[in-house]
């Protein structure tokens, strides 16, 4: 008779360590897509939980908790990671095992946490990541002496090429499986009086010199590179070129493949008219669906790539040296170094930029940073301004070959970061008087940036906008074709059709409001399902003028606009996005994280102030010139 097979329950471990010590790309490498993104009980912090089956094939929880520099902590972020890692979080089971991940060649930086971790009593592994750098660096780590002085073991990793995973597992099983329950809750860490930081600082610098030895032939390159691109001068005129270089990229490269999806929406379009009965089904089909999903997702090719040149200064590590090299212009404007984070992935969307915001300690500074994250430009005005640019703007070089449409996209962008700039100086002066405090990050090492994880983040990037059209944009363009078409026209009736719809109605009624800045009724019927996501208000108009289409007018959206609107109008529809109200899900965010409906209210009103002042002032300037 067999025996019954023996069953081991399911472990748990918990991935933490410094920011951008790779510990993100370990959680990836060993959970692979076995993992969930919810939030913690009663908090906002994003908690992230995958599964793994070790070589053993003992299952085991992963949980990636947030990075921090220490258990003393001072953010949100930071105080999950502390109370996980303590066995203290609501509702959450302590941890059976921790795996430190450290950057292998910046290990002073986490020494400071590992003493910690190991006054906590719970069993840890420490990961060095990023080792192939390290010795390609020529830093010399004396392993064995290092897991003797943190009485853990040691096992190098490379996540990014899933080395040394196995050892890792292996070591991780080998702690789970001897573990003492009633010894899991033993821990003599507390919150350490200024004193004991001292000794623990002293005693990390101790091991840190005994354990590390620096390059026998110093790698000078890094430091030669940083001589010119931290430069203060040099280094700003780096930065500001290669932002002008991307924003010259997203015109130039993306124009054929831009011009491609066009002709492939239009021919769409032909054929539906064509080969489908006249009446309400071609109309829904060829001006509600297809006119609206397709204006906006031709700009696929432009936010890809954005999204593609952001990814590789972040991967290489430039980014951060741009935070440093930006660190004293935030500084005037009343801004922690640590904003710099936020207000670069607002670029992206002003969702993770506001949550990202947790790492900065001070409430002040967080609200700071909160309030003007959504002036940066992010990826949904891109449809916005490439419409009224390729409309508006002849597609010309000037200055010796540089795009004249690129050229206005980058100012745009600019008017977004000094704007924000603007405000957060207002901001600190009346509200929040005080100093700033001091901005301290170890620069990351130079690295060439990972193709696979460049062109997952890409798939990424594509795939949430893709969904956005599925799940945002569509619904809203069936609702946006309906309002436009119902009621008929009354018999007898001499104008367009549209002009007696709902939609029609609704913008008429409004457009007294909005003709002081030079917007139609087509413009103002945009704005309203705008609010649920930016981009929307392309495929309105793309709807409305294809619904309200007369006299045979026909084409691409931005011809139709070229031969509808002045070029004041334009400008001033340019101008109200750049401060445009931010979208329903980033008002909700921005209720999350204070926990109050007053931020959200302030920030809605004042960014619906200065949209409509800026397209006030751009519109009557427009027109004195001679625009309108």
């Amino acid at each position: 008779m067999e025996a019954a097979p023996v069953t081991t329950p399911t472990a748990r471990v918990a991935l933490v360590g410094n920011p951008n010590a790779g510990k993100t790309a370990l959680f990836n490498a060993l959970t692979g897509s076995r993992q969930k993104v919810a939030n913690y009980a009663g908090v906002t912090v994003e908690r992230k939980e995958g599964v793994l089956t070790t070589p053993a094939g003992r299952q085991m929880r992963v949980l990636d908790l947030p990075g921090t520099y220490s258990l003393r902590a001072r953010s949100p972020d930071e105080v999950v990671t502390r109370d996980a890692v303590l066995g203290k979080l609501s509702g959450e089971d302590a941890p059976e095992a921790l795996i430190c991940v450290a950057d292998a060649t910046n290990l002073r930086l986490v020494l400071r946490l590992v003493l910690e971790l190991k006054q906590v009593g719970r069993p840890f592994v420490l990961a060095l990541n990023m080792y192939d750098i390290a010795q390609r660096q020529g830093l010399r780590i004396d392993l064995e002496r290092l897991s003797q002085e943190i009485g853990a073991p040691i096992v190098t990793t490379v996540a990014t090429r899933k080395r040394g995973l196995s050892e890792l597992l292996e070591q991780v099983e080998a702690i789970v499986a001897a573990r003492k329950p009633e010894l899991a809750a033993e821990n003599v860490w507390h919150e350490p009086t200024p004193s004991e930081i001292r000794a623990a600082h002293a005693q990390a610098e101790r091991i840190f010199k005994a354990c590390v030895k620096p390059p026998e032939r110093p790698d000078t390159i890094t430091g030669k590179i940083d001589g010119v691109l931290l430069h203060p001068v040099a280094g700003l005129l780096i930065l500001v070129a290669l932002m002008f270089v991307m924003f010259q990229a997203v015109f130039t490269w993306a124009a054929p493949i831009m011009d491609g999806i066009d002709g492939l929406f239009a021919a769409v379009v032909e054929f539906a008219n064509a080969h489908l009965p006249a009446g309400l089904l071609t109309s829904f089909v060829a001006d509600g669906l297809i006119a609206g999903v397709g204006s906006v997702l031709v700009f696929l090719p432009q936010i890809l790539i954005l999204f593609f040149f952001i990814l590789l200064l972040e991967d290489s590590g430039y980014m951060t040296r741009a935070a440093f090299l930006l660190d004293k212009l935030m500084g005037v404007a009343g801004l922690h170094g640590r904003a710099f984070i936020p207000l670069l992935s607002s670029f992206a969307c002003a969702i993770p930029g506001i949550m990202s915001t947790r790492v900065i300690d001070s409430k002040q500074d967080r609200l700071t940073t909160i309030l003007i994250a959504p002036l940066m430009t992010c990826s949904a005005r891109i449809p916005v301004y490439t419409l009224i640019i390729g409309a508006f703007i002849p597609r010309t070089t000037v200055w010796g070959g540089l795009s004249l449409q690129g050229l206005v996209m980058f100012g745009l962008f600019a008017v977004g970061i000094v704007s924000a700039l603007v405000v957060s100086t207002i901001i600190r002066r009346i509200f929040w008087r005080g100093t700033v405090e001091p901005f301290m990050m170890e620069l990351p090492t130079y690295r060439w940036p990972e193709p696979r994880n460049v062109l997952m983040n890409l798939w990424t990037r594509a795939r949430i906008f893709l969904s956005r059209a599925g799940r945002i944009i569509m619904p809203l363009m069936v609702l946006v074709w309906v309002l436009s078409t119902f009621p008929y026209p009354p018999e007898g009736a001499t104008g367009p059709a549209i002009d007696y719809s709902i939609a029609g109605r609704l913008g008429q009624f409004l457009a007294p409001l909005m003709a002081p800045i030079g917007f139609n009724w087509q413009m103002t019927v945009a704005l309203i399902p705008g609010m649920a996501a930016r981009e929307v208000a392309v495929a309105v108009l793309g709807t409305v003028y294809a619904v309200g289409g007369e006299d045979g007018e026909t084409g691409a959206l931005s011809t139709l606009l070229k031969n509808q609107w002045s070029l004041a109008t334009a400008l001033s529809f340019l101008a109200w996005y750049v401060f445009a109200p931010q979208c329903l899900p980033t008002l909700g965010v921005v209720k999350r994280e204070t926990n109050s409906w007053v931020w959200p209210t302030v920030m809605f009103v004042y960014m619906v102030g200065l949209a409509y002042l800026a397209a006030f002032i751009v519109y009557h300037t427009a027109v004195a010139l001679g625009a309108g």
